[in-house]
Order: structure tokens, then sequence, then C-alpha cells
């Protein structure tokens, strides 16, 4: 009965959340999701604030982060029609370039800094130059999930600042994403924004009128056999269940894996699933809208979960070494935006370039924000580019295998070769859009007329 109370209050305070993004104008202004909103009350309320929840329902919230990122990975390739590797490739390819130097770089940016600045001067943990990629490319679900993964190494603060990295990030997404729109705007970088609609009212206050209503799923499986949210949740169970499969068979070939998280297998449990449904073909009894429906309601309980519980005693005393990296972070982001998106895109330098400065610092949902408000009409290949890209980058980078691996990694390494390894990650990778073809080192910025 003290679980089931406690995600009742949890609710109430997503419902205080969702009340405050549809009146409250800055909150609209900055795109906030209710969840994250919903979560900074409840920190609020909890023992670092007003102390008015209760130590129990702090204690049940804990675990569900953990649990509920696995339902987000797990979902991600169920019910997608996975094109061909060259033709992702042919249309995704340079966003895929692009993108794992941006991801990758927020590493080896961090890695620097952490070197340089932050150990010699505040004897930070090494691991503190994961929270750039974890929270910022990773999000708010990622940074929950590495949470045990950072105590496995001995950097237990690595989940609550990880958590408040995806917040800065979040918000460096949309205020620098909006800024950096302006400035293209006046100076003519964007190809079809003149034909701005501007965005809607009701995306800013997150209430649908009923002329703009539309449905959230199709019944692929009759429910008086069985209900057709129980039956997607059934796939996704399978999913999760292949992917906890995979890892205690490499728990079983070596220790180090006991702190590996699922979530990244889960991922891969779900692209099997998802494979061999095609190849059984009973894929076309699945529909993406249910599987998005589940993925979006465990985003949103972890995130509220997440925030609620972050202990910010850790948060506080990290102050000064977390205001130093998250700006290295957003200066890095902005750098690729601004200066290597002209230089690794041949087309539609602007509009990819936001979409992935939107994406590598919030979240996907940003970055196709972003990509709406100077690209209303999706006149440019960028959506397609995107979408091609995500599906080759997801299981290794925000959230992937990468992401999951760095503390192993950046242990086993050290912090000099770690920076070297990433280095030449990022060079491999532009040297292959340079050996395409979609490197100019002289781009014309302006777009023509």
């Amino acid at each position: 009965m003290e679980f089931l109370f406690s995600l009742c209050v949890l609710a109430f305070f997503l419902l205080i959340g969702k009340a405050l993004r549809a009146n409250v104008k800055v909150f609209q202004s900055l795109f906030l999701p209710s969840a994250i909103i919903a979560g900074f009350v409840a920190l609020a309320f909890g023992p670092y604030g007003f102390a008015l929840i209760p130590d129990w329902i702090i204690q049940h919230w804990s675990p569900l982060p953990g649990i509920l990122i696995n339902v987000v990975f797990a979902t991600l390739f169920l019910g997608v029609n996975i094109p061909g590797f060259k033709k992702i490739w042919d249309t995704g390819g340079s966003q895929l370039c692009f993108g794992a130097v941006a991801g990758v770089g927020q590493y080896f940016i961090a890695l620097l800094v952490t070197a340089f600045v932050l150990i010699p001067l505040f004897r930070v943990h090494k691991l503190f130059a994961c929270i750039v990629e974890v929270g910022f490319s990773g999000g708010h679900g990622t940074a929950a999930g590495m949470k045990d993964a950072f105590k496995g190494y001995g950097f237990d603060a690595g989940g609550d600042l990880a958590l408040m990295s995806a917040t800065v990030g979040i918000l460096s997404a949309v205020i620098g994403g909006m800024i950096l729109i302006n400035i293209a705007i006046r100076k003519d970088y964007c190809t079809h924004l003149s034909e701005k609609k501007g965005i809607p009212l009701f995306k800013r206050k997150g209430l649908i009128p009923k002329s703009d209503r539309f449905s959230i799923a199709t019944a692929t499986v009759a429910s008086e056999a069985i209900e057709p949210l129980s039956f997607h949740f059934a796939i996704v169970g399978i999913a999760i269940a292949i992917g906890w499969a995979f890892l205690s068979g490499l728990q079983a070939l070596h220790a180090e894996f006991n702190k590996f998280p699922l979530f990244p297998l889960a991922m891969i449990g779900g692209l099997v699933v998802q494979k061999a449904s095609i190849v059984l073909n009973v894929d076309k009894y699945y529909d993406k809208s249910t599987f998005d429906r589940i993925l979006g309601f465990a985003l949103d309980v972890l995130i509220v979960s997440a925030i609620a519980t972050i202990k910010l005693d850790v948060f506080i005393a990290n102050l000064w070494p977390f205001l130093i990296i998250m700006l290295t972070g957003i200066i890095w982001m902005v750098f690729c935006a601004a200066f290597l998106a002209p230089r690794m895109f041949r087309k539609f330098w602007f509009e990819r370039g936001i979409t992935e400065y939107g994406m590598q610092t919030g979240v996907t949902a940003v970055g196709l924000l972003l990509l709406r408000v100077v690209d209303p009409l999706y006149k440019t290949d960028t959506a397609k580019a995107f979408g091609f890209k995500q599906m080759i980058y997801e299981p290794f980078l925000g959230g992937g295998f990468i992401t999951a691996f760095s503390p192993m990694l950046i242990t086993k390494l050290g912090l000099w070769k770690s920076i070297g390894a990433s280095f030449i990650i990022m060079v491999i990778f532009f040297l292959v859009s340079y050996f395409s073809g979609w490197v100019n080192f002289k781009p014309e910025l302006k777009c023509p007329e």
C-alpha cells in the first residue's frame, strides 16, 4: 500500500507540472516538459526543501528510474521498419559523422578540462568527465540508468550530477538553440525560414484543442482476446528479458560486467525482437504509436522520480567544478553548430546543425522542435537524415554501449589514454566524412537565392 500511495503522490506532482506548463509563460517559452517541472516541484517539497514528503515515499521513488530506463530503451526499435545500411548511409551518413564528432567530442573536451583544471584544483573523481555526455546527449533517462554504474566505480555523486547535467542540457538546447536561430535569421543562413509559421500556442501550453487532436494509438489485436496495450507491453517485456539474458551471459564471462547497466542490452533485445518479428511476419500486429505511449509513460515517471530524489548536498558540494564542466560542454556544442556544421554539411548546414545541437544538448524531441522552427514544412532532407542517423547512433552514444562502457573504459585506460582514444575516434569520423566528399573547408554560409 505504501508503494501504491507513493505512485499516487508522484502522479499528483506530474499533474502539478502539467498545470504549471499550461499556465506559466516562462515554462512555455522554454518548452520544459511537464515531468521536469514536476520533478523540481517534488524536489522542493522533499528533504532538501520544505521536507513535506516523507522519507518512505522518497525511498519508494528512488529505484524507479533504474527500472523504467529499461522500458524506455527496449521500445526504441520496436515497430520500426529498419531500412538497409546503404539507404541509411546515403541519406544520413554525413549526419552520423557530424553527430559522432559532436558526441564523442563531449567526452574529449570534458576529459581535457577534468585532467587540466578540475582534478588539480578541485580533486574531483576522474569519471566527472562523463557527466557531460551522459547528461547532455543521454538525457535524464540515461543519467538515471547510469547511477549504479557510477557507484560501482567509486563515483557516488555521478548519478545526481548527471541528472543536473541533463537539466542544464535541455535548458541550453532550447535557449541556446533559439539564440542561434535568431542569429541565423539575421544572417540569412536558413533555407526556408521565410515560410516560418511559428510554433502553435497549443504546443507551448501542451493542451491540444479539439480541431488539432489525433489518435494516440491503433488497435492491432482484438481486446476480447487481449488488451492491445497489454499485448504491446508483453512484447516490451520479452525485449527486456532478452537484454537481461545478454547481460547475464556477459557477467558470466567477466565480473567487470556486474557494474554494466541493463538498458543498452534491453535496446538490443528490442532490435532482436523486431528483426525476428519481421522474419516471422508478425510485425504487422505491432503499432509504433502504442510502443511510443509505453515509452512516454515510462519516461515521464522516470524523470519525475529521478529529479525528485536528487541529493542536493552532493550537487552543492561539487558546484564549481560542475559549473565549469557545464560551460565547457555548452561552448563545445555551440562550436559544433556554428563552426563545424557548415564545414561538414554540403547543403542545409544550419538546419542539420541546429537539429543535432538540440539533440546533443537536450533530447531528440528538442532537436526536432528546433528543426520545426527553421524548416516547418520539412522541405530539406534534414528530418530523414537525422532519423536514419539515430538508428545507428543510439545503440552506441547518447545512452548506448559507449555511454554505458565509458566509466569502465576511463577507469581502465586512465585519463590520458581516454583523451587520446576519444580524439582518434573524432578524427576517424571526420576523415570518413572528408573522403565521402561531405567536408568543405571554405563553405558559403549564406543560403543561395
